[in-house]
Order: C-alpha cells, then structure tokens, then sequence
C-alpha cells in the first residue's frame, strides 16, 4: 500500500522508436534547497521551474508550518517570503514529510540551531529509514532527538538554545548530512566545519554562496573541508531551476535501449556531482551527445540528445564514482542487461538504505524477468543478454520506491514481454508527469486494476 493513497498496478510493453523532446521535471535535489534556503532568507525569493512533485511539495508545506509564507503562482513559479536564519516558529502540528529523505534530513538541520521543537513523521517507506546519521551531528550543536528504536522516525527534535558550531567529519558519502550540518551551522556562532573524504553532489554550497553565506571549500589531504561562518543574513534570490538529471535518466536510458530512438532531454543540470551516469553510459558504449552547453545560476546546462545505442557493453564503474550516481545505479542496472557482458557495480552500500534496499528490490526484479545477477553488501554485478534479448514476462515489486518503479517500466519497453509492478503510485513524488512525457515519446505504459 502507497503512503500517498491506493495501489496502482502499471505494465510497460514493448514498444517502436521513441522519438521527440522530454520536459522532465525541474532538479528535486535543488527544488528542496531552494524553498529551504529561501525560508531562511530576510525577503522574497521567486523560484522558475520548480518540481512540484510530492516530495517537494512536502517540503513546501513543512516551510509553511515553520510560520514561512510560501506561495505557488502557477506554472512551476513559486515565492517564499522567508523569516531569516533562525527565524523559524515553532509548528503547531506533526510535519508529514511523506516519502522523502531529503526533505526530512534537510529540514531537521535548518531547524536544529533555532529554540523550537518539532515533531518529524512520513510514509511507511520513510519511518522505515535511518535517521541517526542526521540526529547525530545535529546533537554537537546542543540539539536533542527522541525518536522510535534504531533512530527511526516518527521523531522529535528539540533545537537548541545556545548552539555551537561544530567541526564535523561526515561518515559515508552522503549529501543529505552533509547539507543537514551546513544548515544547523547557519544559526551556530563562529564556523563550522564539515569533512567529506569522497565529494558528494554540492548544490547546498552553491546555493548558500548565492544566498550570500560566506562558505569556504578546500581539497586536503583529510577530504573536502567546508567552512560556513554562522549568523549571517541570507539575501532572497530569483532561482531558475534546472531540469533534475536523475529525472532525466529514464528517458535517457529508455532511448538507448529502444531500436530506433532518438530523444532530445533540453536544459540538464549537469554539475559534476551528480553526472556520474551519463560518464557511465558513454563508457558503456552510448551514443549520448551534449549541446547547447552553458551555466544557468551557477549550474553547468546542456540538451541532452540520446540515441539507440546496440553495441553496449558492460563496464566496472569505479566506487569512487558512486557518490555522483547513486540514485541511477537501479535504471544502470536496466540499461546493463541489454547491453553485452558484466556491469559491475561497487561501493554502492548506500543503496541499501533508501526509499526501499534499491540492491535487493531490482536484482529480484531482474532475475524474475530472466535476467542473470549477483549481489552484496555493497556490490552487484547484472550480466547483459544483449538488445532484444532480455525475456521479461514478470510482476515486480516497487517498495513504494519511485525509482524502483520507474527503471522497471524502463525495462518492459525493450524487453521480450511486457512488464508489470505492484504499484506506481510513488512515481508522482519525484516525477509526476512520467507517464505522459513517455507516452508522448511512443511508451506503452498502461494502469491495469489492483
């Protein structure tokens, strides 16, 4: 069962040349960010493009409950008129954060230097995850968290009165802390200090620069050093938002494995911390080309073009480069089975605490539609069958994960028979125009009654 309403079962057929442009939605990763930080600020920030999926959508309506006027004009065009670092009132009201880990994770550490409390809950997929990796530095700062057993959510965190910055080396790979430590510091005295010893996606200290936070960045010997210096007024920004890159890859990854196509993805973010696929898919063999290059707020910007691609091969993709793809390993793992030989994937433990154990959820689903797979704790390896060659014919289990659901519709539209999930529902939450953007390409993708 959906945490967003009924189950609805999908199936993805076989289908000709996927041909024309894909408006994929606008990057989730910075639509979080921009309404956050824009909350934060002393003014209006008028945000373009925004993805008014459900996970951003949560996270609006959390700004609102913090005393934040936020308000949608229509179109993807949005305004917050934010309350300034530490400015935020304490919300009368448990914050549903529905499925999303980023929304929950940022909004704990903009919230956790300010003297408030708050009360954090979300979907069975989200109470599910592990929240400690937030609550832990969050506590440096002075802050408290009573949650369930294993650091689960639903949860409290009572702010801190006199917070202190903290310096704070981050222990896995992951954006979502280190994001979450920079905002705590914003309403800390002095800096703090983050350490990441394997760089993560920096859209947090791109846009608090733009904001105005005075942020240091240094490669060492240690990792990448971040300094915030804490207290400062953040100045209201007019954000275009670019077009989410993981978005992207279904459409992207649907071409190259479809005879014929030819898809056009326009204005792709594509910072180099978030990019890792498409290095990937070229390695691979992928006829993939980028126009129209250009920087857009700060942001690297291409169309995209995609084409049907039948020489691919497997690749090992380097651990080291997981961090910059860790949401399109289950659609690599799609596009590997029609490609020739082993993708081998490693470094990937992340994946095992997502919306869903991405691992366990799209080797099963493989295997069941006759591809071959091994799996670990941190690795995976998908033998390719080569295009037109993967059987399908399988029901898969989405684990009210959108990803999970959409890589599986990716993967009915090459293979022998059609292919079905349980429920699709939590497409919406990043990508709620899947549907029709793929149909308008040439996609058979039809609902069928739970």
């Amino acid at each position: 069962m959906s945490g967003h309403g009924a189950p609805i079962p999908m199936t993805s057929s076989k289908c000709g040349a996927l041909k024309g442009m894909a408006e994929v939605p606008g990057d989730k990763s910075i639509s979080h960010r921009s309404l956050i930080l824009g909350a934060l600020a002393v003014g209006e920030t008028r945000i373009f493009g925004l993805l008014e999926g459900d996970d951003v959508l949560d996270t609006a309506r959390a700004m609102r409950a913090f005393g934040v006027e936020v308000t949608d004009h229509g179109g993807g065009e949005w305004s917050v008129n934010g309350v300034g670092v530490g400015g935020f009132a304490e919300p009368d009201q448990v914050i549903d954060c529905g499925n999303s880990g980023t929304g929950v994770r940022l909004i704990m550490g903009a919230m956790a230097t300010s003297p408030i409390t708050a009360t954090f809950t979300g979907d069975a997929s989200l109470n599910s995850r592990p929240m400690a990796r937030i609550t832990d530095p969050i506590v440096l700062f002075g802050a408290q968290s009573f949650g369930r057993k294993g650091g689960r959510l639903p949860m409290t965190i009572v702010g801190a009165v006199d917070p202190l910055p903290v310096s704070y080396t981050v222990p896995m790979p992951s954006a979502q802390v280190k994001s979450a430590v920079l905002l705590a510091g914003l309403n800390a005295p002095g800096k703090t200090v983050v350490i990441e010893r394997e760089a993560t996606r920096d859209h947090t200290e791109r846009m608090l620069a733009g904001f105005g936070a005075e942020i240091e960045i240094e490669n060492t010997d240690e990792g990448r050093v971040i300094r915030l210096t804490g207290q400062p007024e953040l100045k209201p920004q007019t954000i275009t938002v670019p077009r989410d890159p993981s978005s992207a890859a279904f459409p992207v990854c649907a071409a190259l494995i479809t005879e014929g196509s030819d898809v056009l993805v326009p204005n792709i973010g594509l910072n180099p911390t978030r990019a890792g696929l498409f290095t990937t898919l070229i390695e691979m063999g992928a006829n993939l080309s980028f126009e129209n290059e250009r920087s857009e707020g700060g942001e690297p910007v291409a169309d995209l073009r995609a084409r049907f691609s039948p020489d691919m091969k497997g690749v090992e993709v380097p651990p080291a480069r997981a961090a910059s793809m860790i949401d399109e390993y289950p659609v690599l793992s799609v596009v590997a089975a029609f490609a020739r030989g082993d993708t081998i994937m490693r470094g990937v433990r992340e994946l095992r605490v997502k919306e869903s154990d991405r691992i366990e959820a799209m080797a099963t689903g493989l295997r069941a539609n006759g591809v071959e797979v091994e799996d670990g704790p941190d690795w995976w390896i998908v033998t390719g069958k080569g295009p037109g060659h993967v059987p399908g014919g399988a029901t898969c289990a989405s684990h009210l994960d959108h990803r999970i659901a959409m890589s599986f519709m990716i993967l009915g539209m090459g293979s022998e028979k059609p292919v079905s999930i349980d429920d699709g529902s939590p497409i919406t939450t990043s990508f709620p125009v899947f549907e029709s953007l793929m149909a308008g390409l040439g996609a058979q993708i039809r609902r069928s009654n739970p």
